[in-house]
């Protein structure tokens, strides 16, 4: 019974791997699906088929990550510029990380709605996602997900977080390229806004800067620049830059790709693009590695048991918690 299973499980990935070479979304969308389940013997399928896919030679993509205040328009933006770059021969894949309760676990996944030209588009594959209450708001498997698109070909991957916080910047381990939307205002706008998350910003784009919008939007320009004037920038090749553009009329988002393409053009130049990846991998590695080190522990019987104990101390205030985590990982490292 086991050899058939192992054989069913290695035709499946060897089809799916077949039509993600040659392009299939139907076989993509089975892919990122079996990447994203949480079920043991479909985590095993969904390595196997990462390891082919990754093996694939496809030209480098431009992985661009995106993230901003609530109410930015970063959907309508993706879907602006998205479509525009299919007009000059792209083939985009958004991967919009989606919001989950941490009470439910489930999501909105309203992001194929928000991009329905996009999403019916067929160069282009928009995959929401829910991020199961990763921390960074990037759902844990997005790196695979980024693999296996760029393995059907498709050259420009974009990743829309959940919003701005202190855990997003989790988003800038897995990109080439970190942009940061926001919108006309006053300081308040920018006050908003981490501190850390400004630095991690290659561009900033204020969005719907146009109208009405036209004047706050270069105000909120101004204190921009001035604010990333007082920051170290993180690419020794590239200083972060700010453009004003509207995605609902299309203002400048030419002149955005062409930021995009140009920051790039210096990370090649630069030798820094193949720097970061291999950066991306190991910090991926890493982060894998601690949350299959806590499945381990949470699966196990003797770890488990004396886990809920020293929560009880720990709640009552009898232990600090850092005792208790201490001797959670003693035990399981005892009895593994």
């Amino acid at each position: 019974m086991g050899q058939i299973r192992h054989s069913s499980s290695l035709r499946t990935v060897e089809a799916l791997v077949a039509g993600i070479r040659q392009g299939d979304r139907a076989s993509l969308a089975r892919g990122i699906t079996l990447v994203e389940s949480t079920r043991s013997d479909h985590q095993q399928e969904a390595r196997k088929l990462v390891s082919e896919c990754i093996k694939i030679p496809r030209p480098c993509s431009l992985r661009i990550g995106l993230t901003g205040t609530p109410g930015v328009g970063k959907s309508t933006f993706i879907e602006s510029l998205g479509m525009r770059l299919l007009q000059k021969g792209h083939r985009v894949s958004v991967l919009a990380v989606d919001p989950s309760s941490t009470r439910s676990g489930g999501s909105i996944l309203g992001d194929k709605t928000r991009m329905q030209e996009l999403s019916a588009a067929s160069n282009a594959y928009v995959r929401p996602s829910p991020n199961r209450g990763s921390l960074g708001g990037v759902a844990r498997n997005t790196l695979d997900s980024i693999i296996l698109t760029e393995a059907c070909g498709f050259d420009v991957c974009l990743v829309e977080t959940v919003g701005v916080g202190q855990s997003e910047t989790m988003v800038s381990d897995m990109v080439d390229m970190f942009v940061l939307l926001m919108q006309p205002g006053s300081g308040d706008e920018l006050q908003g806004v981490k501190r850390g998350i400004m630095e991690l910003a290659d561009l900033v784009v204020v969005n719907k800067a146009d109208g009405a919008m036209e004047l706050a939007a270069k105000l909120t320009r101004s204190e921009i620049v001035n604010a990333l004037h007082l920051m170290i920038p993180r690419r020794e090749s590239w200083s972060p830059k700010v453009v004003r553009a509207s995605a609902a009329t299309g203002y400048n988002l030419d002149r955005v790709w062409s930021t995009v393409l140009h920051y790039f053009d210096k990370l090649e130049k630069s030798g820094e693009w193949d720097a970061l990846r291999a950066d991306q991998r190991r910090k991926w590695m890493w982060r894998e590695v601690s949350h299959l080190l806590l499945a381990r522990l949470d699966r196990n019987p003797a770890s488990h048991k004396i886990a809920q104990l020293l929560e009880a101390d720990v709640l009552n205030g009898s232990i600090p918690a850092g005792v208790a985590a201490e001797q959670i990982v003693s035990k399981f490292l005892s009895n593994p």
